[in-house]
């Protein structure tokens, strides 16, 4: 099969897999985007403008410790009622609390209540993606054609690059046409209120797939589980454990890549948003390049997905290693050099796993294994990672920052080694 013979109905559900996704992915960056950039001073305002910044940190964390519990509820429903109807359920949820941080009102205007209300979005934010990818991946995976199977897994992955290129890029645009003020005093809100088109345009496109082969099969063979994390800890415990400790280099190379780093940039290297926000948008497209290289390698390499996960979890080190030298270079070009790098690895590691996890469970558990799986490791590896980097640089460094992704490599690097060959 090429990709010019795909079936018409294998198109749209990639689609849906690629869109919805890159929705929600777009959801979550530009609220990283804005914690660097905006939230300190409107919703976390102190006296120590790096404790703003910290504070705003934390806040973008909350979502990742949401995520989890999403990731149960979602894939309960996923597991017992079908992946379709799961699928238009989280993502009108992130999307609906996305939009909802465009009416704001600020720390200045309501004190205290801005940031508990701005927390409580996030925290719907992440909810909802909780859901959401692992359903996105086996979407794709449970419709995919003999030797296909990594490059259709590849697809959900692939809206993350899509959704920050159009988070970012909204931003870069906004920060050409605004002066400083107006972005600050009401121009942020314009890419969360823009969040309700691109919301509809994915529940379009979802809304006219089928059910899954292997979820019909699933629910043909044997009821569904009452209680799919019940099963799914009872019987599957070490793949659990080994597909939430393998992604998390994955989630601290891209938080670290992308969240941390643009504050860091602005902030500390002194370049201007939009110079950064420029050299950031370009260097996202190594990310995608890398996506496409390890789902093609992991199709046809003879150790599947783990040959290609444990070259990436290494070059985790090497990028780590790195940092330090390159981001503190003196040039635009050192920077984007470890910023390029850095994405491409993000791509090795990230990549697989829309394939990788699916395969480690069987399908009457499978969207609650992948998101509880994939969501534990969003803890792990990025929900205080940006939190952690920032305090690494305040006591001695980013040079702290690349040992602690190369930590992040070696603990992924256990995680392939907890599953016997045969799962790999």
């Amino acid at each position: 099969m090429t990709a010019e013979t795909v079936p018409a109905s294998h198109r749209r559900i990639l689609s849906a897999s690629l869109v919805g996704t890159a929705v929600e992915f777009y959801d979550f960056y530009i609220y990283a985007t804005a914690a660097a950039l905006v939230f300190p001073a409107l919703f976390f305002p102190a006296e120590d403008p790096g404790v703003a910044t910290l504070l705003s940190y934390a806040s973008f964390s909350i979502a990742f410790f949401a995520r989890p519990l999403g990731g149960i509820v979602f894939g309960h429903f996923g597991d017992r009622m079908g992946r379709k109807s799961t699928l238009v359920a989280s993502l009108m949820l992130m999307g609906i609390s996305t939009v909802l941080i465009a009416f704001l009102p600020t720390y200045a205007m309501i004190g205290l209540t801005a940031p508990i209300l701005l927390s409580l979005l996030r925290f719907g934010q992440g909810f909802g993606l909780g859901g959401e990818w692992g359903g996105a991946s086996l979407l794709a995976v449970e419709n995919a054609p003999k030797g296909w199977y990594y490059r259709y897994g590849g697809f959900p992955p692939m809206g993350a690059p899509v959704g920050f290129i159009a988070a970012n890029g909204f931003f870069l645009i906004l920060g050409m046409i605004l002066s400083d003020d107006q972005f600050r005093d009401w121009g942020w809100r314009i890419p969360f209120l823009a969040s309700a088109v691109l919301v509809g345009v994915g529940l379009w496109v979802r809304l006219k797939i089928t059910e899954t082969p292997d979820f019909v099969e699933a629910q043909q063979k044997a009821p569904p589980p009452r209680v799919p994390i019940g099963e799914l800890l009872r019987d599957h415990l070490r793949p659990t454990l080994a597909g939430t400790v393998g992604a998390v280099a994955c989630f601290a190379m891209f938080y670290i890549s992308t969240v941390f780093i643009i504050g860091y940039g602005t902030k500390v290297l002194k370049y201007d948003r939009e110079t950064f926000l420029a050299v950031e948008l370009v260097a996202i497209l190594f990310m995608a390049l890398g996506i496409v290289v390890a789902c093609t390698w992991a199709d046809k390499a003879k150790g599947g997905a783990s040959t290609v996960l444990r070259w990436g979890f290494i070059a985790t080190m090497i990028a780590g290693l790195g940092i330090g030298a390159l981001m503190n270079s003196g040039t635009l070009g050192g920077v984007f050099a470890w910023l390029a790098l850095a994405l491409f690895v993000m791509g090795l590691v990230y990549g697989p796993l829309g394939g990788w996890l699916p395969s480690l469970f069987p399908a009457r558990v499978r969207y609650t294994g992948v998101s509880v799986t994939f969501n534990l490791a969003g803890i792990i590896g990025g929900g205080l990672t940006p939190l952690i980097a920032e305090t690494l640089v305040r006591e001695g460094g980013i040079g702290l920052v690349g040992y602690y992704l190369v930590a992040a490599g070696v603990l992924s690097m256990i995680g392939l080694a907890l599953l016997p060959k045969r799962v790999l």
